[in-house]
């Protein structure tokens, strides 16, 4: 696998580079305006290979943070090299993982290809590994992996309430919300039809 490239940028395209490494030219798939730098100069790409029948492709990025977060999002059902590669060209790698952390749906939905309910999945499958890997000083604060809530927030999902209603919930039950995952879903369940 083909993990980073370091050589001379020889070409520059709208959506792509290729790196000239030891006489090889590597053409990389790149979120627009990712790599500022001039033809000639050298530049290090951290990259992803992805492999498919017809075709191998190379999508680059100039920081390893980056480059988790595109392998992230392809993780999320739905979610493919393009796409992804749209999202962080479109928002930027720093506002796709903001938007995420908000629950910000809206923001996440300007991304090319990106519809409401993809945008909801992103949220709930990566919400929570992001706000627990988030730097210091990020405004979410880290959920546990073994959280109920994430699993009640999946459930509540896929039985069609939207995020806002989902969150309006469980900002409901509060701090005394029960222990595990089946008797909060059932409170949470209670409050959504009370709410009706």
């Amino acid at each position: 696998m083909i993990a980073r490239l370091r050589g001379r940028l020889v070409a520059v395209d709208v959506d792509a580079v290729i790196v000239d490494v030891a006489g090889v030219g590597y053409r990389v798939l790149v979120p627009a305006g990712a790599f500022p730098q001039r033809l000639g100069d050298d530049v290090v790409v951290h990259t992803h290979l992805a492999v498919r029948e017809d075709a191998m492709t190379l999508f680059g990025f100039p920081d390893v943070a980056a480059l988790r977060l595109f392998e992230r999002l392809l993780g999320v059902n739905g979610i493919g090299p393009k796409l992804a590669l749209s999202a962080l060209a479109t928002l930027g790698a720093g506002a796709v993982r903001d938007a995420i952390l908000a629950e910000d749906a809206k923001t996440l939905v300007a991304v090319p290809g990106l519809g409401r309910k993809t945008a909801q999945r992103l949220i709930l499958e990566l919400g929570g590994n992001l706000a627990s890997e988030a730097p210091t000083g990020a405004t979410a604060a880290p959920v546990p992996a073994d959280d109920p809530r994430a699993e009640v927030r999946m459930a509540l999902a896929t039985l069609g309430y939207d995020l806002a209603e989902i969150s309006r919930a469980l900002q409901a039950i509060g701090d005394d919300a029960p222990a595990d995952a089946e008797a909060l879903l059932r409170t949470a369940l209670r409050t959504l039809a009370g709410a009706s």
